[in-house]
């Protein structure tokens, strides 16, 4: 019997985590190659956290069936057996993460790269160093750019006390450049109703919907994000697509560039997609040629897929937990700047902090700015 143990840091606080596989279950997490078809260069199986490609440095899918909440707008019920502090057992149907009495992330810092999230169902409430806080949800994205660092909180507030709270939300990470890294730390939001959205329909009238959160598709431009982000310059490409597609319906995703870095996450879905002719389960990640259009086709069910690309920044990458520079010697100026400084401190009473159960979705910047929806 045979196992690789190894120990990694949690990508939001930077904890060290320890996991261990048996080696016959893990051979499925490698590389297969799909040698019948150019246009599909890799595919691979997909978990909690997915594999990227620069410029992204990660992703995580978040999908919870929360039970009721509290009057502190936390778990309504025992939290035996977990490991509190640091749960992603999953267990009756949610974690905790490293919440302890509400779900969620408390504060933690970050330096070098951007956080986009992207919240299908439920609420996240996040509080800053700079002072700013807010709750966004139901279909709300966060672009945060942590530039020279900054840190940050996200719970997920069980607003609900007479029925359960689902979530389901992806965290993913872009890159900076190594001249945007010590950008001023700015975040903005891209609220649901103003996202931009488009169906694509062929004659048997099945669709495909897509979000588009980044980049362009069909003529159809995304809100702007952050000024400092690698996606803000049209030419680097970045493009963040949320991709709904019903049952036997046919998309197609044009070629870009041969440089281009483009892959297909298909998330969720009962039956399989065609692409190219090759039959696709779910919970796999398709990398796919930037240059060549694509046609996918979906099969008897629903199905819910990511895209990701963009042109890559070609830069190095070190990463030590939550932050995310091109040196080792930037890590390390890194975490003694934050021992130092803490980025600016943190000017809240909790470390978990979330707002009242009544507060709707509000964005409340540090330079006074107020936004609601």
């Amino acid at each position: 019997m045979f196992y690789w143990v190894y120990s990694y840091c949690c990508p939001v606080c930077g904890r060290l985590m320890i996991k261990i596989h048996h080696i016959k279950n893990s051979l499925k997490f490698y590389w297969r190659k799909i040698l019948t078809n150019t246009k599909i260069q890799k595919v691979q199986k997909i978990g909690f956290q997915w594999e990227m490609e620069d410029p992204f440095l990660f992703c995580a899918h978040h999908k919870d069936d929360f039970p009721k909440g509290n009057k502190d707008q936390g778990i309504a019920m025992p939290l035996i057996g977990r490991n509190i502090g640091s749960d992603f057992s999953g267990r009756d149907g949610f974690s905790m993460y490293h919440g302890e009495t509400v779900p969620g992330f408390p504060m933690h810092p970050h330096r070098g790269f951007e956080t986009v999230t992207i919240v299908l169902k439920g609420l996240v409430d996040h509080f800053d160093s700079k002072g700013s806080s807010g709750r966004y949800g139901n279909g709300d994205v966060q672009w945060l750019t942590t530039g020279s660092g900054c840190q940050h909180s996200e719970m997920f507030p069980l607003v609900n006390q007479d029925k359960g709270n689902s979530a389901e939300l992806f965290q993913i990470w872009l890159n900076l450049p190594t001249k945007d890294k010590f950008a001023e730390p700015a975040y903005k939001m891209l609220w649901s109703e103003e996202i931009p959205r488009i169906q694509i329909a062929i004659p048997n009238n099945k669709s495909a919907t897509i979000s588009i959160i980044s980049g362009s598709f069909q003529k159809t431009n995304s809100l702007s994000p952050c000024a400092s982000s690698w996606a803000n310059d049209k030419k680097n490409h970045v493009g963040i697509f949320l991709i709904h597609m019903e049952a036997e319906a046919v998309l197609k995703l044009p070629g870009v560039s041969k440089t281009l870095s483009r892959n297909l996450y298909f998330y969720e879905g009962n039956d399989v997609i065609s692409i190219e002719g090759e039959l696709i389960q779910s919970s796999n990640r398709v990398k796919l040629s930037g240059n060549e259009d694509v046609v996918i086709t979906n099969g008897s069910s629903e199905s819910y897929l990511l895209l990701l690309e963009g042109e890559p920044i070609g830069e190095p990458v070190v990463q030590y937990g939550p932050f995310v520079m091109s040196t080792e010697k930037e890590i390390r100026e890194a975490f003694a700047e934050y021992r130092s400084t803490q980025f600016g401190g943190w000017p809240w009473d909790r470390t978990d902090p979330v707002h009242e159960r009544t507060e709707g979705r509000i964005s409340r910047y540090a330079d006074g700015k107020i936004e609601t929806r």
